[in-house]
């Protein structure tokens, strides 16, 4: 899937100074909150286990005249994630921005869930969010110049989800992360917000929760907007979060998925799938 950063809505020069350290940064959704953050004005430091798609970013990323590295590492490695977190600051100098989205995800009955299997999961997105914000944190509080992480969560982290019961556990406990550290850390001039992402289509993410079209097209039907998001447009939105223009914005989760959520939420939404012949005759029926 093609996720360059296209021109958005937000000011030329929005992110100009700051660094911004992605985890998962290589493809998917990182690699457009890369480009953008990039194309903003923002200095790059990618992580991610596979060092291809890092560095193949990053190569856009200079090619159209910006400036990135890399710093492979496991989240789930604290030594790994200390590694990789001294090699930014040395090409660097320091680190403004962190952006929390490193993620593992599959469909399984939770019945059949191994240990490891569900280890797998909340080890990436619960430990890994953790361990870098601590290290990032420890880092601003040392040096008194305070920064800005945005965590990757979702719209079932507060409702929970059949068949994702890693993932809904490791988002929850990131929502919790978030509101927590919002407030204790805010007087380190440290904030946290998250977005809560619906469905966009990346090459891997589909690939293990929609893989069908079938699927794909009836998770679409659930989306009042009609149509799946885009990794353009949740990467205008981070950018903005990351962005000295929110900073009045503290531990906020904002839910990001065309209306989906909401049409899950209400008791009769289901009624805008029967035909308007029956939909007639219920208002027949009413009068």
């Amino acid at each position: 899937m093609d996720t360059d950063a296209s021109p958005g809505a937000l000011g030329a020069g929005l992110l100009r100074g700051k660094t911004a350290w992605i985890t998962g940064g290589g493809s998917g959704l990182g690699r457009a909150m890369a480009l953008r953050f990039a194309q903003l004005g923002a200095t790059l430091a990618l992580s991610g286990r596979r060092e291809d798609p890092l560095a193949e970013t990053a190569r856009a990323i200079e090619q159209a005249g910006g400036a990135a590295s890399c710093a492979p590492c496991d989240v789930r490695d604290p030594a790994a994630v200390e590694s990789a977190f001294e090699t930014i600051c040395a090409t660097h100098g320091h680190v403004d921005i962190l952006v929390n989205n490193a993620a593992g995800n599959f469909l399984c009955p939770s019945e059949d869930l191994s240990p490891n299997a569900f280890s797998a999961v909340v080890d990436i997105v619960l430990k890994g969010t953790f361990l870098c914000t601590r290290i990032a944190g420890r880092h601003w509080i040392e040096s008194r110049r305070g920064g800005n992480i945005l965590n990757i969560a979702t719209t079932y982290a507060a409702t929970g989800s059949s068949f994702v019961l890693p993932s809904a556990c490791a988002k929850a406990g990131v929502v919790a992360m978030t509101r927590s550290l919002a407030v204790e850390w805010a007087r380190h001039r440290i904030r946290l917000n998250a977005i809560a992402p619906g469905p966009i289509p990346t090459d891997e993410a589909f690939a293990r929760l929609l893989p069908t079209e079938e699927l794909a097209r009836s998770r679409q039907r659930r989306i009042p907007a009609g149509r799946f998001g885009t990794a353009q447009e949740l990467a205008e939105l981070a950018a903005f979060l990351v962005s000295d223009a929110a900073d009045w914005m503290r531990g906020e989760v904002v839910t990001f998925d065309g209306g989906e959520w909401l049409y899950g939420a209400g008791e009769f939404n289901e009624l805008l799938e029967l035909p308007a012949e029956l939909l007639e005759e219920l208002a027949r029926r009413r009068r």
